[in-house]
């Protein structure tokens, strides 16, 4: 089985959070797919949380190469359809670029993202809970 995920399920793990265990069960034995932008979005999300305050520094960087440990296949993305769906649906490219890779691969994804499951529900994206 392939699925997509989103970012917020590597930070989880990398992150120790408590719904690693789950992500773990459900990830057993499947194909991670996300687009080719992730590793950045983990950086981006990294750096976010500390200047948040939320992650030291070196939490930051651990929890980073602890996402390079997870095995996934990046995929390049239309960019131009995903800026199509951010602004029909009024969301962040960066968001965008997965529903537009889950959409197109016809693959479920895989977020904790609210707002990213109603868009996917408009679009008959399967979702993975």
């Amino acid at each position: 089985m392939n699925i997509i995920s989103d970012t917020n399920i590597f930070l989880a793990v990398a992150l120790d959070e408590p719904e690693k265990e789950h992500i773990i069960q459900i990830t057993s034995g499947v194909n991670i797919i996300s687009p080719e932008i992730l590793p950045y979005e983990i950086g981006n999300a990294l750096s976010a949380m500390v200047k948040r305050k939320q992650l030291t520094p070196e939490e930051a960087l651990q929890a980073q190469i602890k996402t390079n440990f997870i095995p996934v296949r990046l995929v390049s993305t239309d960019i131009q359809k995903a800026l199509k769906l951010a602004i029909k649906f009024n969301i962040y490219a960066y968001d965008a670029y997965f529903l537009h890779c889950a959409k197109s691969l016809t693959y479920p994804l895989f977020t904790f993202d609210k707002r990213m499951k109603q868009v996917a529900n408009e679009l008959n994206i399967e979702l993975l809970e």
